[in-house]
Parts: C-alpha cells; sequence; structure tokens
C-alpha cells in the first residue's frame, strides 16, 4: 500500500515510522517543517498510569512502554530518560522550605507524582525528527508543500501539493494536529481546536537533576499559574504555563507568544527557581495543542471515505500517545483492525463532522 500522511508532527512521522517498518511504502507530506508545532515546543512529559481510569488509558500504558523500546531499538538519541515528579505549591502564606536544593523557599513540594518506574521524558522535537529519520531508513519520504486538496477517484486518492505535482495514494492520513481542521473542506471531520500554550526553555547546564515539577504557584500579581518544570538530557530546561485560545494562524511558523506571556512567565521562573532565575534563556516560544470538543483524540477511520483516515486531538498527550497512535493507525489501515490497543472510544464517527459552510464562518481567512 501507499499511503499518504499530511502533517509531520509526533503522529505522523510515528506513524510513518511504523508503516514503514512494516513495508508500505509512506509519504509524509509536511507545510512548515518537521515538529514545527507542538511536537518541538512542547515539555516530551510521558506517564504511565495518569491516564488511568479514562478512556486514555490502555493507549497511554502502551505508548510508554513503546517509548522505552523504541529507545533501545533505533540507534538515535531523543533525550529519553526516567524521571522523579513531584507536585507543590508555591509563593501561599506558611509555606515550608523546600525538598529540592534547586528550587525557592517559597516553593514547597509536599507529593511525588511519579517514580522512575511511572513518568519519563523524551526531548519531543528530537523524538518527531529521529522517527522521521528511521521512516525514511525504512523507505518513506518526505514531501514539503502546502496541501491545497484531497480528492478520492475510486479506490485512489489523490493529494494536491502547492507548485508541485498530484501525489497519489491508497491511503490517506490527516495528522496535522490543529491544523487538521483545515482538511474538513476535503473531508467529513469532527472540528479540531488549538488551545495556546506558552513556554520557556532554560540553558541550565548539569545543575538540575532528572526531577519533573507539576506546580501551582501565586503570582505577586495576585493571579494564580500552573508552571510546569522539565529538566532535559541536553542541558536544558523547558518550562510552560499561561494557556489561551488565541486565534490558530494558517502558516504553524507564524504562532508568536501573546502579548505579556512570556514576560508573566519569566516572572514565575525567577520565584520559583535561583537556578532558573540566573540562566539564559535560549527559548521563548508558544504552541496550539490540538483538542477536540469532548476532549478525546479522533484516531480512526472516516467511514464515509474509505481509505481516509484521521489521528489528532490528543491535547496534552500528544507526546506520549504518539507511538501507540502510529502503531494503531498502523494495524487499522494495514490490516483492517486493531490488535494492541482498541481505539474504538476515539472513533472519529462519534461526532457530528463540521460543514465546509461552518468551516468558512470560522476561518475567514481561508482561500476562496
Amino acid at each position: 500500500m501507499r499511503i499518504l500522511i499530511l502533517g509531520g508532527g509526533a503522529i505522523g512521522a510515528s506513524t510513518a515510522y511504523f508503516l514503514s517498518r512494516r513495508g508500505a511504502e509512506v509519504v509524509v507530506v509536511e507545510r512548515t517543517g518537521i515538529a514545527c508545532a507542538a511536537s518541538g515546543k512542547s515539555g516530551g512529559f510521558l506517564a504511565l498510569d495518569w491516564c488511568d481510569g479514562t478512556p486514555l488509558q490502555a493507549l497511554a500504558r502502551q505508548s510508554f512502554a513503546l517509548h522505552a523500546r523504541l529507545a533501545e531499538e533505533i540507534d538515535d538519541d531523543w533525550g529519553y530518560r526516567r524521571m522523579t515528579t513531584y507536585g507543590g505549591l508555591g509563593g501561599w502564606p506558611g509555606d515550608p522550605g523546600p525538598v529540592l536544593d534547586w528550587i525557592s523557599d517559597s516553593v514547597a513540594l509536599d507529593r511525588r507524582l511519579g517514580t522512575t518506574a511511572t513518568t519519563a521524558q523524551v526531548h519531543p522535537g528530537l523524538y518527531t525528527k529521529a522517527m522521521m529519520r528511521a521512516a525514511e531508513a525504512n523507505g518513506a519520504t518526505l514531501v514539503e508543500g502546502e496541501v491545497e486538496s484531497v480528492e478520492r477517484a475510486g479506490a485512489r486518492w489523490s493529494v494536491a501539493i502547492s507548485g508541485q505535482e498530484s501525489l497519489a495514494g491508497d491511503a490517506v492520513l490527516v495528522a496535522m494536529g490543529p491544523w487538521s481542521i483545515l482538511a474538513a473542506r476535503w473531508l467529513p471531520l469532527p472540528p479540531v481546536f488549538g488551545l495556546k500554550g506558552h513556554s520557556l526553555v532554560f540553558d541550565t547546564g548539569a545543575e538540575i537533576p532528572a526531577d519533573a515539577l507539576f506546580l501551582e504557584v501565586r503570582e505577586r500579581s495576585g493571579g494564580a499559574a500552573s508552571p510546569e518544570v522539565f529538566p532535559r538530557t541536553d542541558g536544558t530546561t523547558y518550562v510552560c504555563a499561561i494557556s489561551s485560545e488565541s486565534p490558530l494562524p494558517l502558516d504553524p511558523a507564524d504562532v508568536a507568544p501573546d502579548p505579556g506571556a512570556i514576560e508573566r512567565l519569566e516572572a514565575i521562573c525567577r520565584d520559583i527557581s535561583p537556578t532558573l532565575r540566573d540562566a539564559t534563556i535560549v527559548a521563548r516560544q508558544a504552541c496550539h495543542r490540538p483538542v477536540t470538543q469532548d476532549g478525546l483524540p479522533l484516531i480512526g477511520a472516516i467511514v464515509e471515505e474509505p481509505g481516509a483516515f484521521v489521528a489528532t486531538g490528543h491535547s496534552v498527550w500528544g507526546i506520549l500517545n504518539a507511538p501507540a497512535t502510529g502503531e494503531a493507525m498502523t494495524e487499522l489501515i494495514l490490516d483492517g483492525a486493531t490488535k494492541t490497543v482498541d481505539i474504538a472510544a476515539f472513533d472519529p464517527g462519534r461526532a457530528r463532522p463540521l460543514d465546509p459552510l461552518e468551516l468558512r464562518t470560522v476561518r475567514r481567512d481561508l482561500p476562496a
């Protein structure tokens, strides 16, 4: 089979890897660059059991195991390691002193959320690019360009790309994160939205150990925030907080932080850690995480259009669940059903498709 994957994020690259490993002919179409959006600007935090008790439980557990396995099987380095994870409070009256020597006296770590048996991390951008390289080593192809249309002619699919010849394939997979909503012009897809988050990357060297933090802090301005802190194997530390529903631009390259959001996050970081206060900031950034109306991803076949599939809407668990999603989509596309994990809860048919006319009212910036 020849499968056309639209989107070069963690989901698309992971699916390309698993498909190519099965011998399928894979073409990944990416407009801006591999891992150019949330897959390159997220935290890369992995948890074994944080989705337990929800429809995501089996997918998350399978994916957590796959992350460990892929790090051993593929000769590449994307910063995979196990972590200890803490939760705590900062800036509230009466807080005791710190548990870790790199955080401020105003921060109290009052609980351990995960151990090295249950929490881990990857550098998300490096992971996504490594999966794409591994797929290419198996024969996959990357095509850079903007998708202009997707059409079915009999049993085949045609994808038109700006300034290039159209691509033909036996199946097409939409994996464009929040930009998957644009594919509703051609396929019956439920709406997908972008939830914006802001982050900083600090050059901290070897000063911070493999300890992840999930904090609730009171800001000096009187507001509250929930920063997440992830030291990485490359000597950087990633901190994210401050979400918004800012509009999603047509091009991922045009995503920029909201006014004042980065300055606010910098102030939070100065208060929670003297190490972060004194470190050089190497990236100030924002990204849009794909979310759906019911909070569950869209993973499965578009039954109205045989040979069309979608995998998006993973919200904050996109990097965690990328490997198991890619594995499941490979089974669904090549075998007609999944074996490793049940994805029935994520069937895109559970939600009403977005009418193209509705899309025009939401995205007035779309080409006519």
